[in-house]
Formats: structure tokens, sequence, C-alpha cells
């Protein structure tokens, strides 16, 4: 039987230098501070998941303790990219550090941030709940928005760096809110992930053009990593954006996941074959024990219910740009950025299928030549 088994999970050294990466433009606006970022990274060796948690753990403290000393917001931001760099990184740790803790710390630290940048904590009707959001106001007078998807996998302030603080020199108002499976929204609330995005899209849309402070004509989404495929997927269905970043811009979202799966496995689940599926699953498992450790990573934000991985796998394949993709008629940039490479590899695919896309090499969408590109629309 074949049970080769091809990993989707992106080296740790290499998603450290990512880390890194994202920490260095957070410098750029305040919310990281560029001597600590360099001092971990030398005294981290690459690959050392619990060095790493536990130093950025205690980067993190640091910052708090001087926030908290002197009520400031750059502080808190630093603290809270601190703790979010090691939440990154968490399920590669000893434990040393609890998960739930570091995260509800990580969310207080932006909190407190945002009262002090004198943002404001939106609740988002969507469904029978609401969506926790936040938005910034750049002043007085009905201004273009920036609506930032930070997509989930990173901490909802790394919205900040990712283009917030970028939009806001630029006289933006700007916004970002946790949908499904995303944040807060997943952690507390329960919500997981859903293909068709625009369901979670056009509500936020609706919050913001009922605003008299902000111009519904010139509103722009920037989407991050997971949402590179879920703000695709919504434009497809919601016009109401004059243009779009995607970083980076995701065909298949479920790339990463089946790549993670036994050959066999892959086989097995194009045939709809329950049985030989979890039977390649399970002998993977007997010479490659961690398989189980990758799915649960690559599977978080999809399911809560316990769903076998057999069907977490038939809800993953949902996640893709099909037919709908030639309907998007939004200007869109796309950058080919990102932790995860097997999303960063599909900018290509992308521009070839939404007529209106075009492609920036770029190091992320809170760069000047994305907001340089954005400026033409707003």
């Amino acid at each position: 039987m074949n049970v080769i088994v091809r990993s989707a999970i992106r080296p740790l050294s290499a998603r450290c230098e990512h880390e890194l990466a994202v920490l260095r433009a957070a410098a750029r606006w305040g919310a990281a501070d560029p001597e600590a970022v360099d001092a971990i990274a030398a005294r981290v060796p690459g690959g050392d998941g619990a060095a790493w948690v536990r130093e950025w753990t205690a980067s993190g403290g640091a910052a708090w303790a001087s926030a908290g000393s002197r009520a400031s917001a750059f502080a808190h931001l630093q603290a809270a990219s601190s703790y979010a760099a090691a939440l990154a990184l968490i399920d590669d740790s000893d434990g040393w550090v609890d998960e739930p803790r570091l995260w509800d710390r990580q969310r207080e630290c932006w909190d407190r941030a945002v009262e002090l940048l004198g943002g404001e904590r939106l609740s988002i009707a969507y469904e029978r709940t609401a969506l926790p959001g936040y938005f910034f106001s750049a002043g007085g007078g009905s201004r273009p928005l920036v609506v930032i998807d930070h997509g989930g996998r990173v901490a909802t302030s790394a919205a900040w760096a990712a283009g917030g603080a970028a939009a806001a020199a630029r006289g933006y108002h700007w916004m970002t809110f946790d949908g499904p499976g995303r944040q807060a929204a997943l952690r507390r609330q329960r919500l997981v992930l859903r293909p068709d995005w625009e369901a979670v899209l056009g509500p936020v849309a609706d919050a913001m053009a009922a605003r008299a402070d902000v111009d519904a004509s010139r509103m722009a989404v920037i989407g991050i990593d997971h949402a590179g495929y879920g703000i695709g997927r919504a434009l497809a269905f919601e016009p109401r954006f004059a243009a779009a970043v995607l970083a980076p811009g995701v065909v298949d979202a479920s790339r990463p996941w089946l790549d993670a799966l036994p050959a066999g496995g892959l086989v097995a689940l194009s045939e709809q074959d329950r049985e030989s599926f979890e039977r390649e699953l399970h002998l993977a498992g007997l010479f490659t024990p961690d398989i189980h450790v990758r799915l649960k990573r690559l599977g978080r934000g999809y399911d809560l219910s316990g769903l076998p991985p057999y069907d977490l796998s038939r809800r993953i394949c949902q996640f893709r740009l099909g037919g709908e993709a030639a309907r998007i008629a939004t200007p869109v940039l796309v950058c080919p950025t990102g932790p995860e490479p097997l999303w960063a590899a599909q900018a290509g695919e992308l521009c070839e299928r939404v007529p209106s896309a075009e492609q920036l090499a770029c190091d992320g969408p809170g760069e000047d030549r994305a907001l340089d590109w954005l400026d033409r629309f707003l």
C-alpha cells in the first residue's frame, strides 16, 4: 500500500524567518521593537520552537509591563506583536506556555492599544450573532475606507502593520474584523470558516456603508493569508469595493491540507472511499507519527465539532475558486507573499483566471507600492 506522505508544513526555520519579516515590517509602524527583534533572532536557533515561544512570550511580558507603567499605545502594540509571534509557533513548543492564556493576554494588549489609538470597537451584525471589529478614523468628513481581513491565522493586531497604519497615514479610515474561523470569532464564539465568504464580507460592507463618515463609493479591501481566498471568492458576488489587495491570491485554499495527506488517501478521497481513506491515514500514522499533528494544525478554523479526517477533508475541499472567479470585476492587486508557500504559489494562477487582477512583487499589503496602487481607486 502507498503510504507516502508529502509534507505541507513549512520547515520551522522558514516559518521563523517569515515571522521575523512580519515583526520587522511591524517595527516600521511602531508595533515592534527592531532591537528586540534582532536580538531574539540572534539568540534563537532556527528550528527551536520551544525557545522561540519562550523568548517572544518574555518579550511580550516586558512590553506589557512597560505599557502599563506609561499607558502607551505603541508599547501595547509591541506587546501584542510579541505575544502574536509566540502564538504563531505555539504548536512547535514544549507546552511551557499556556496557549489560551497567552491568546487572552495578546488580545487584551490589542484592545488597550485600540483604545489608546482612538479606535472604535464594533459589533457587526452577522446572521444570528455579531462579529467583533475595530474602526479607526482618519479625521472628520466622509472619507475612503480600507477594510482589512487579517485571515485568522495571524492575530487581529497584525492588521495595524499590514495596511492599517499605512492607510491612516494617507488619510483613509480603516477597519478590521474577526470573521468566522478567525481569532475571537473562533475562540470565543466558536464560529468556523465558511467557503462562501460573501456571506461575511457583505454584512461588513453593509455596516461600513451605513456610516456617515465613510464614502461608500471609495471602499477598498485587503485580504491576508487565508483571506486571500475568502476575499477573492466574496468579490465575485460583492461588487461594492472599489479595489482589493490579496496577499497572497489563493485559488485553492485546500492545497496545504491535501498535500499533507498520504498519496493513497488522496486517491481514496477523490474516489469518495471513506474506508480506504481511513486505512491509508492509519498506515501513514504508523510510518509518520506526526501526520495527525500536522493535520490538526492545518485544519484549525475549519471545524470544532470533531469531524473525522475524511469528512473534514471533504469540507476543506469546498474552499476553492471555481467558475465564479471569472465574475470578479473589482480591480485586484495580488501580492505573492505569506507564510504558506502552497498558497503564495497560486498568485499567477489567480491572475490568469481573474481578468481584473494584476500581480506586484512586494513583501506585503502594507508596503508603499501596494498603497500607491490603492490610491488610484480611492
